[in-house]
């Protein structure tokens, strides 16, 4: 009897320590344990490479170890639904973009997952643009260049990489294939990183992607970035112009980076990490080595990431429809 009452007893207060730990910020129980930032796509693409500068010095904000993770496939799918699986403690966060919270859901009937159920906003820590890249294979140095090549090399047909299916750089493969009377395929890749190795092995002309995923190779001279979205220039690229200023208007909606936790977990939590994300983003060795990987750096909060989330969300759902592409 004595044993089944002490029994009881450290059963109880396990269980009380635990919701003590869940109400003081369960990334305080990550002092020992790592907490786990999932990414969606393979390692040596431009979202693991700003995960990993991040968790370098959130780790030190924490007072914890960070551990990246990449868990690849389906643009970002298989980390979200891993994400909805895991427990809402504060030990496994998500980083991505917006092609996995706000285009999936849109371009995937059944995605395993509905962001504004499973999970919720931690913070959002940069925004970024897309571009059009030709590999150095091509003589290509411009947007106008390349769009005579196509005529003059396929007879105005040509192939674009993607670094996924049903993503906003496939759209906008069709659009610009429309603006400038061009027969363009998108080629959709597993991430950036394979899409990149075949640019750069020339099996493949032209790509597009996300700035961070160029830039490294840009500045190397390997691949030529002729063109990017967004409403004004990019810091990082000030010499490349913006498709609007080519004729090619309406995409002045830029996507966005931030961090995602499961749905459930205690607001202590997310506004610690929330608070270590803005502190980390600041610092200026980060800042500057994020804008020089082609992000425009600046913290939002749990409800400014929601409501952007949201935003971008209704804006690409009115382009989808319109292009006639029906959830897969």
């Amino acid at each position: 009897m004595v044993g089944s009452s002490l029994w009881g007893l450290s059963r109880a207060l396990r269980h009380t320590l635990a919701l003590s730990a869940l109400l003081l910020g369960g990334l305080a129980t990550a002092q020992t344990g790592a907490i786990k930032i999932m990414v969606g796509f393979p390692p040596g693409g431009g979202t693991d490479a700003i995960a990993r500068v991040l968790a370098d010095k959130l780790k030190d904000q924490l007072g914890t170890s960070i551990i990246v993770e990449n868990r690849a496939g389906a643009g970002g799918q298989i980390a979200a639904q891993a994400l909805k699986a895991a427990p809402a403690d504060g030990t496994t966060l998500f980083l991505s973009h917006d092609h996995t919270i706000s285009i999936l859901p849109l371009v995937v009937k059944n995605p395993g997952f509905n962001p504004s159920q499973d999970f919720v906003a931690v913070g959002g820590f940069a925004t970024f643009v897309n571009a059009l890249a030709v590999s150095g294979g091509t003589p290509v140095k411009s947007m106008n260049e390349y769009v005579a090549w196509i005529r003059t090399q396929g007879g105005g047909k040509g192939t674009v990489g993607v670094p996924a299916p049903a993503s906003v750089p496939e759209f906008l493969v069709k659009v610009i294939g429309e603006k400038y009377q061009l027969d363009l395929q998108a080629a959709p890749y597993r991430g950036s990183a394979p899409m990149m190795g075949d640019m750069l092995g020339n099996q493949i002309n032209a790509g597009i992607g996300s700035v961070p995923d160029f830039i490294e190779n840009q500045k190397a001279g390997k691949i030529r970035v002729v063109a990017v979205l967004g409403g004004t220039r990019q810091a990082a690229l000030p010499d490349v112009p913006t498709f609007a200023e080519l004729g090619l208007a309406g995409f002045e909606d830029v996507p966005y980076y931030g961090i995602f936790a499961p749905a459930g977990t205690p607001q202590a939590t997310i506004d610690r990490f929330s608070a270590a994300l803005a502190k980390v983003i600041a610092l200026p060795e980060v800042h500057d080595r994020l804008t020089a990987m082609g992000l425009t750096v600046g913290y939002m909060t749990q409800q400014q990431l929601t409501s952007r989330e949201h935003a971008y969300a209704q804006t690409w759902a009115r382009i989808i429809k319109a292009s006639g592409f029906k959830a897969q």
